[in-house]
C-alpha cells in the first residue's frame, strides 16, 4: 500500500480548518478526513474532534469484531460516525462561540482488498481504476439536491451561488446518519479522499491526469494546481494505491 497526503490553507483563508489522519495497523489501513465549518475557531475544533474520535472509536473496536463481515464493518463505521456526531454536537453546545459548528467527515477503512466508506457532507472519495475516475460519494449539499431533482444541470451546479450550502454535516444536529458503502479495492486501484477545496477548483479530469502523471508527487501538484486556480478554500487530500 502506498499512501500520500497533503493539506494547505489555500490563498483566501487565514486558518486551515481541514484535518486528516492516516493509520496503518497490521492488516488495516484507516484514512479519515474532515472539513470543519462554523466561526473562526469552530470549524478547526469540529474537524479535529471528529478525526480524533473517529480514529479512536474504530481502532478500539475493530479488532473486537469476531466476524469481520461486510455488514459488521459497515455497522462499525456507522456507529463511529454517530458517536463522533455526539462528541461534536455536545462540544458545540457548551459555549456560544462554538454554536452551530460542524464538519464534513470521510472515513475510508481498507481491509482485505475492500474499502469501507462512511460519508457525511461534501468532501469526497473517488476510486481510480484503469484510467477512469469514479466518485464513490454523493455530496450532501443543496446544489446536489437541485441536480438530483432535475432543477439545474451539473454544469450549472459548478458555479451556483449556494454550492457550499450543506444539507447534512457532522455535529450540526443531535443525530446524523452517514452514507455507508463498501467497494472493491484491487491491485493498482487508487483511492482519493479530498476536501472541496480541491474539487471546487480542479476538475475531475485534471485530477485524474495529475495523479496518473506522477503518483508520488500528486498531492503536492494537486494542491499547487488548486492554488494556481485561486485557492479559495483549504485543500486537503489523501491518495492510497493498492500495490
Amino acid at each position: 500500500m502506498k499512501i500520500f497526503a497533503n493539506t494547505d490553507v489555500g490563498k483566501a483563508r487565514n486558518m486551515n480548518q481541514d484535518c486528516y489522519n492516516v493509520i496503518q495497523k497490521e492488516d488495516l489501513t484507516l484514512c479519515i478526513l474532515a472539513d470543519g465549518m462554523g466561526g473562526y475557531n469552530g470549524g478547526d475544533i469540529a474537524s479535529k474532534l471528529a478525526t480524533i474520535s473517529a480514529q479512536n472509536y474504530i481502532l478500539d473496536n475493530f479488532y473486537k469484531i469476531e466476524d469481520k463481515s461486510k455488514k459488521n464493518i459497515l455497522e462499525l463505521i456507522k456507529n463511529a460516525t454517530e458517536y463522533e456526531n455526539m462528541i461534536v454536537y455536545d462540544e458545540a453546545n457548551k459555549t456560544e462561540e462554538l454554536d452551530q459548528m460542524g464538519t464534513t467527515l470521510e472515513i475510508c477503512l481498507i481491509y482485505n482488498d475492500r474499502a469501507y466508506i462512511g460519508h457525511i457532507g461534501d468532501s469526497r472519495i473517488y476510486r481510480i481504476r484503469k484510467g477512469l475516475i469514479n466518485k464513490l460519494t454523493i455530496d450532501h449539499s443543496y446544489v446536489q439536491k437541485l441536480v438530483k431533482d432535475g432543477t439545474i444541470t451539473r454544469e450549472e451546479a459548478k458555479n451556483h451561488p449556494k454550492k457550499n450550502m450543506l444539507i447534512k454535516a457532522l455535529g450540526s444536529t443531535a443525530f446524523a446518519e452517514p452514507d455507508i458503502t463498501v467497494r472493491n479495492f484491487y491491485k493498482d486501484d487508487v483511492i482519493l479522499i479530498c476536501s472541496d477545496g480541491l474539487t471546487n477548483m480542479v476538475s475531475e479530469e485534471e485530477i485524474l491526469k495529475i495523479i496518473e502523471e506522477d503518483l508520488e508527487k500528486a498531492t503536492i501538484n494537486l494542491v499547487n494546481r488548486a492554488n494556481d486556480l485561486g485557492g479559495l478554500d483549504n485543500i486537503t487530500l489523501i491518495i492510497v494505491k493498492n500495490d
